[in-house]
């Protein structure tokens, strides 16, 4: 049978090759978790708007999300894409790893009245870690494929459809989801105007099983450049010391300092703290790619700052769905005989 050789067999010279084809799988990886980042995003913007929408009260922020421009959130997801890129495996093992813990942490200390505050926060900051989380899960499950390539485009292009479909869904809902939902003419719009107050419960799943597996795959990464136990024990041991106080520091930091000025304050004590931690036991490309990491986060930030002013609205997340009135009989039906026999 006839069959084409491969391509580093036409050009034996080239052992540039290998690295090429590593850095269009690392860009595919990169753009697969920057469009996952953008689904979360639009979706969130989906269940803000139809709050807003459905409360009067709300009408400033409401117009605030629908003056967002197309184009600006196309250059947030190409930076986004070329920053999950150029981070390295290393890196965005060790983000997914510090969100992981500080996530468990608030999850598991918040109280009843500002649970669904702060889980909607915790969405909205999540957005960095779940691209290096789906960037580090992509990297482990393809490793060795003989068709990894072929693979990271299949998902690539599932990626991009779920994107598409998201974005088409929060266009459709700024544009549209108050004509429809008052004149009960499309399905899209009525299910949201009866579930939409579920949607952040569904998000959380998704997440949930998401992180799940940037984990696994983040402590796969890192344990494998290492030969011996104690070496992996002398990196575990003060990340995870580096880990802990991180936490505690910022979620006594983040309920005296409520804001986006507090996020981005936390944000420069994380990086700063990993920087230090990887002097002692990492690499020197390990600090190049936590200062890029650092830009990633701000950048993130950036694009969540008017959805995490909503966030600071009190009893914003308690809000309930709206429901039309039911029709009130006229109070001056029966009171008109009494008036009749008056006369």
């Amino acid at each position: 049978m006839f069959s084409l050789p491969s391509l580093p067999s036409w050009l034996p010279g080239l052992s540039s090759l290998e690295w090429g084809s590593s850095l269009l799988d690392s860009f595919l990886q990169g753009l697969i978790g920057a469009l996952g980042v953008s689904i979360l995003n639009n979706l969130l913007k989906v269940y803000f708007f139809v709050s807003c929408a459905n409360h009067p009260e709300l009408r400033l922020e409401k117009e605030r999300l629908q003056a967002r421009w197309a184009s600006l959130e196309t250059v947030h997801l190409a930076g986004l894409a070329v920053i999950l890129t150029v981070i390295g495996a290393r890196v965005a093992a060790l983000v997914v790893l510090e969100f992981s813990l500080r996530a468990v942490s608030t999850v598991l200390s918040l109280s009843k009245g500002s649970r669904g505050t702060e889980r909607l926060q915790l969405y909205l900051l999540c957005q960095y870690s779940l691209g290096c989380g789906l960037t580090c899960g992509l990297s482990f499950l393809q490793e060795g494929s003989s068709h990894r390539t072929l693979n990271l485009l299949l998902g690539l292009g599932l990626a991009a459809l779920l994107s598409t479909t998201a974005q088409r869904l929060c266009r459709h809902v700024c544009r549209l989801y108050e004509l429809h939902s008052s004149q009960h003419y499309c399905g899209v719009c009525l299910g949201l105007l009866a579930s939409a107050h579920g949607l952040p419960q569904l998000l959380g799943r998704a997440l949930a099983v998401a992180f799940a597996v940037g984990d696994l795959a983040a402590v796969a990464l890192i344990n494998r450049d290492f030969l011996t136990t104690s070496e992996a024990a002398r990196f575990w041991t003060p990340l995870t010391i580096c880990y802990t106080l991180l936490v505690i520091y910022m979620q006594e930091e983040q309920r005296l300092h409520p804001g986006l000025q507090s996020q981005i304050q936390t944000v420069l004590v994380r990086m700063g703290g990993l920087f230090v931690l990887l002097l002692t036991v990492g690499r020197w490309l390990d600090l190049l790619g936590i200062l890029i990491s650092l830009l990633g986060e701000l950048w993130c930030l950036v694009g969540v700052r008017s959805l995490l002013d909503l966030c600071q609205i009190q009893g914003f997340s308690s809000q309930k769905p709206f429901v039309s009135a039911p029709v009130q009989p006229r109070s001056s039906a029966p009171s008109q005989p009494q008036g009749t026999a008056a006369s």
